[in-house]
């Protein structure tokens, strides 16, 4: 196989929100940027196909308090990045992001409704609304059309599968090519990863179908698990989020949805709204997303999303809404079914957990433990709001740390680009093993048995056992026969890695704490409040610690 070098101030590893953000930015700043995505940057990532909702705090709209407009937020779903990132880190995300919703409007995307900002959804009625409805359909086009324009090189169908350097300081990444016999080793003073978030490693509402999940089936945290194994530090690991929308059509777009949440009884399941409101619609699940399995466990379903006896101009703004969102399919299945949401409701769950695998830890400017990498987007949140930030604000510290700093040459990483090299070459050249897919339900099934519903010592320790013993099962006979085949390989590998992290932060973690649940430790344990449980690789072996947090804004 073929192999190609490449120089740059700064490689940005994925080219989603946060990635072209950053790339923007960084070129503004004056360095060399290339963007490494393994699919498109058109069309890649969880805002590809859209997204309609933008938290920004405009003052002139919500009073000159930012902390009011904080408080507020983390009401909601959003409370969890807050206690993520912690205050001071924050408010920087808050108090930049009309500046970010400023320029995108100006760069093309539509950051206004008929004309003003307009605030709907994911808040309580009455109070402060806090997202901003958006137009985001073409987010990325456009995005993508501004990092080009400003000389970023954008090499699509390139995916990263190794960074290179050590604890000390990254130097640069191995990528191949998705398409071509070809590796890229890409040398790089500032490399950002924002690789996004995790499908794959549990089942979906539709195990068959390993596609139908909210994101995209490429998303596997490789950024999360290249960082590991170059001893980046990861926190928060085997905490799982669980998400709601339409029943065995897994999509996002929650807050798009105006009607009420009821039962089959035709009651309203809440008491924050009886009737449907285009303002705030139902917040319910953001106060308890595991109320509609508990439920349908129990018996007492289905649960509908009812829209019946909406306006014309409100259905519109539904529709707007789910398109927008990247739910085109959605909007255009009821209209072939004759699905009229003025007189159907729709039946809503909640789906399985997504994610688990946890963010990379960073400090205040977006850098991780190793010194010039970065991460930003869903390796450190999960809101497209906060990925514009933060990407945008790493591509600016990025830049600043690759003008202070030389090139350190990558062939010192030679013997790992070359065990890098050796594993693809297997892989693809082997006759006969276990395919992807395989290998892939094997490790969802492992994950939703032992670390998918009670936990419990004495079955972490057999899960993570069963787990290892697949892991040296696929070490030694997996197998692509195609490109396409090779990428879910090493896609897949990164999801084992991550796998074995959640058994490891699960037994570590002795208390009780949102979704993740032991018998052994049934309370939470209040001297783990304000903590991050962090977990990294230190001289080939794996460690875990615990961190209060804490991010001072470093100017």
């Amino acid at each position: 196989m073929k192999t190609e070098r490449i120089e740059t101030d700064f490689l940005c590893v994925g080219a989603g929100i946060a990635g072209l953000m950053a790339a923007i930015r960084a070129r503004e700043s004056g360095v060399n940027v290339v963007v490494a995505e393994k699919g498109n940057a058109l069309t890649s990532g969880a805002g590809g196909a859209g997204n309609d909702h933008f938290v920004c705090y405009i003052p002139e709209i919500h009073g000159p308090d930012i902390k009011l407009f904080i408080e507020e937020l983390m009401r909601g779903q959003m409370g969890l990045i807050g206690q993520m990132l912690g205050p001071s880190q924050t408010e920087a995300w808050i108090r930049k992001t009309f500046d970010i919703v400023k320029l995108w409007d100006d760069w093309g995307i539509p950051m206004k409704y008929n004309g003003e900002w307009k605030y709907s959804g994911h808040s309580f009625p009455g109070r402060l609304r806090h997202h901003l409805k958006y137009q985001g359909k073409n987010q990325k086009k456009i995005l993508t059309r501004q990092a080009l324009e400003r000389g970023a090189k954008i090499m699509n169908r390139t995916m990263v599968i190794e960074l290179l350097g050590d604890m000390n300081g990254v130097t640069g990444a191995l990528a191949i090519d998705t398409r071509e016999d070809r590796f890229i080793e890409f040398q790089a003073k500032s490399v950002l990863l924002a690789t996004g978030g995790i499908t794959r490693l549990y089942p979906g509402i539709s195990p068959a179908v390993m596609n139908n999940a909210r994101l995209p089936l490429n998303l596997t945290g490789d950024g999360r698990a290249m960082a590991y194994r170059l001893g980046g530090e990861i926190f928060n690991v085997g905490l799982h989020s669980n998400h709601v929308g339409l029943k065995n059509f897994a999509r996002s777009g929650q807050g798009s949805w105006l009607g009420v949440y009821r039962g089959p009884d035709g009651k309203p399941l809440g008491h924050y709204v009886s009737e449907p409101d285009k303002d705030y619609g139902d917040i319910l699940p953001e106060v308890d997303k595991k109320l509609f399995a508990r439920i349908l466990e129990s018996g007492r379903g289905p649960v509908y999303m009812d829209c019946t006896g909406v306006s014309d101009d409100h259905l519109e703004f539904l529709i707007h809404g789910l398109i927008n969102e990247g739910n085109e399919a959605v909007a255009n299945h009821f209209k072939e079914e004759g699905v009229d949401l003025r007189k159907n409701p729709i039946e809503f769950m909640t789906y399985p957990f997504t994610g688990g695998a946890g963010q990379i830890y960073c400090n205040a400017n977006m850098e991780t433990s190793i010194k010039g990498l970065y991460a930003a987007g869903d390796e450190l949140t999960s809101s497209i709001s906060a990925a514009s930030v933060f990407g945008w604000l790493s591509g600016e510290k990025a830049a600043g740390h690759a003008k202070e700093s030389s090139s350190s040459n990558i062939d010192k990483c030679r013997a790992k680009i070359e065990e890098r090299k050796n594993l693809i070459d297997s892989i693809q050249n082997r006759k006969a093993g276990y395919d992807w897919k395989d290998a892939n339900i094997a490790l969802q099934k492992t994950m939703a048995d032992y670390t998918g519903g009670v936990r419990s010592e004495y079955m972490l320790k057999a899960g993570l056992n069963h787990l290892r013993r697949l892991r040296t099962k696929i070490d030694d006979s997996l197998v692509a026969k195609n490109r396409w085949e090779l990428i879910r390989c090493i896609e897949l590998l990164n999801l084992y890695d991550l796998g074995e992290l959640i058994f490891l932060a699960a037994l570590d973690r002795k208390e009780s704490r949102g979704e993740h649940q032991r018998v052994d430790y049934p309370y939470t344990d209040p001297l783990l409040n304000g903590k991050l449980q962090i977990i990294k690789r230190v001289d080939g072996q794996t460690r875990l610690e615990w961190k209060t947090v804490v991010h001072a804004i470093q100017k």
